[in-house]
């Protein structure tokens, strides 16, 4: 599975508890993911309960509220403002459930409180993805995967495009993958497209024909990844952990053209820094971004890193909020003695 890939890569031990959830249909995963999260917290009786993000699993805190157990969030506060995204109504019901919420920015910060949020238990922690880049630095340099795949440095560009809204809608299937064609054959190099499953199943069920240049490459691991976009033409992503990446390695000193295939962001702080481009689903949009992304690199107009991206002593502050506030909550928020 492609939870597999990274287990591996980063040494992780094998979860205690494996859910099962996905269904036949949306409904049926996310019924899943309520019922069996909220049978396993009653059958291990957890002190607290920690997410990050803000994809379906996170519902598994409304079985955790419904239990009286107190609920950290990571990564909270992100705000697209785009309602055709499912991930922004996951972050409402998440934030407003969660008993301490715990923010990668200030932007974020400031949406809770907007949102009424308790001040007293909203918190500014960073982005942990510093510190498992800089963990992984030194494998990341010592992939092998240019050798592996062929591929010059410097003369390819690295595509990731999984998400929903880019995968699932009709309207952006096809202007998206329209535009990755176009890319193909503007710039004329390979273009190594990690292709995460539920993109493949796309492609096949449309029989959309995509350039011989676009190289539908299996999901590839953490190290591999990474070095891959250190040492890229450009990286044409959806991803949401782009523009922490592109932060991490400015302020390594080893910084890539990035461009993020979206119509909006929940991480505005990037954009204040100039971290990466913008560049939507359009065709001339998209290679316009390229340009500009590539051409700003080369003459080093390559902005700033965020700060709140760059924390060394993020797992560190999450650690010890959760110990200060689990009985706070408790006491105050559960009435429990």
């Amino acid at each position: 599975t492609l939870n597999q890939v990274f287990f591996d890569d980063l040494g992780l031990r094998a979860p205690d508890y494996y859910l099962d959830a996905v269904g036949d249909d949306l409904g049926a995963t996310i019924g899943n993911i309520i019922e069996r999260s909220y049978k396993l917290m009653v059958q291990v009786k957890p002190d607290a309960v920690l997410v990050l993000g803000d994809t379906n699993s996170c519902l598994s805190v409304i079985g955790a509220k419904r239990l009286h157990i107190p609920i950290f969030h990571m990564e909270a506060g992100n705000r697209c403002k785009d309602e055709c995204l499912p991930e922004e109504t996951n972050r409402r019901i998440v934030d407003i459930i969660s008993d301490v919420n715990l923010c990668y920015s200030e932007h974020a910060r400031r949406y809770l409180m907007e949102c009424g949020m308790p001040k007293e238990r909203t918190f500014v922690v960073g982005s942990p993805m510093a510190e498992v880049l800089r963990a992984n630095l030194k494998r990341i340099e010592a992939s092998d995967i240019h050798k592996r795949l062929g591929l010059t440095k410097g003369r390819y560009i690295l595509l990731s495009a999984h998400r929903e809204e880019n995968i699932d809608s009709d309207a952006n299937f096809a202007a998206l993958f329209t535009a990755i064609n176009a890319m193909a054959e503007k710039y004329d190099m390979p273009i190594l497209y990690s292709c995460h499953p539920r993109s493949r199943k796309r492609l096949e069920a449309t029989g959309f024909r995509l350039d011989p240049r676009v190289i539908a490459h299996e999901p590839l691991g953490f190290h591999d990844y990474n070095c891959l976009q250190m040492h890229s033409f450009a990286v044409v992503s959806d991803s949401g952990t782009l523009p922490e990446e592109s932060s991490f390695y400015l302020s390594v000193g080893k910084p890539f053209p990035a461009v993020c295939i979206r119509t909006s962001t929940e991480r505005p702080e990037a954009l204040d820094a100039g971290c990466f481009v913008l560049a939507g689903i359009r065709t001339e949009q998209l290679l316009q971004s390229i340009d500009l992304a590539v051409s700003m690199q080369k003459n080093g107009s390559i902005g700033t890193p965020v700060p709140d991206y760059t924390a060394e002593n993020v797992s560190v502050k999450v650690a010890r909020i959760i110990q200060s506030y689990t009985e706070v909550v408790n006491r105050f928020v559960w009435r429990k003695e």
